[in-house]
């Protein structure tokens, strides 16, 4: 089966990655990032090894997103630049893995969980979301 592992960030994160701290968002140092970036590539050579590993990237910063909102009868919709307004935790990173089971999938998203990071930092939760097959509609 195929699952969407997501990690979530908020700009704040994205900020202590570049040395600027703030409440539950210590800044990175240059250590901080090599471990960080160690990890995840060590993590997705093993699922590729392993031949689960079908994508997987990081996404930039909430500052950098574009939002383009309407409704099917709108012939002009709104398009907007700029940081998640009401929405502080955001789709930060992803891998869409082909797994034998639930179980395995989970027992990856717990590998994520134990990525390096500054003392202090938040702890976010690793969403694991089953994909729809073609045409798979559930309830």
């Amino acid at each position: 089966m195929k699952y969407m592992v997501m990690i979530l960030g908020t700009q704040a994160d994205y900020a202590a990655m570049r040395g600027d701290s703030s409440d539950g968002s210590p800044a990175y140092t240059e250590q901080d990032l090599v471990a960080m970036g160690a990890f995840m590539s060590a993590l997705s050579d093993d699922l590729a090894e392993s031949g689960e590993l079908i994508d997987g990237q990081g996404l930039t910063e909430p500052a950098l997103a574009r939002f383009v909102t309407g409704a099917p009868d709108d012939p002009q919709p709104v398009v907007t630049d700029g940081p998640y307004g009401e929405t502080k935790e955001v789709l930060a990173g992803y891998w869409i893995l082909d797994c034998a089971s639930l179980d395995r999938v989970t027992e990856i998203a717990a590998r994520v969980t134990r990525c390096p990071q500054p003392a202090g930092s938040a702890i976010r939760p690793v969403v694991i979301r089953p994909l729809m097959a073609q045409g798979e509609i559930t309830a």
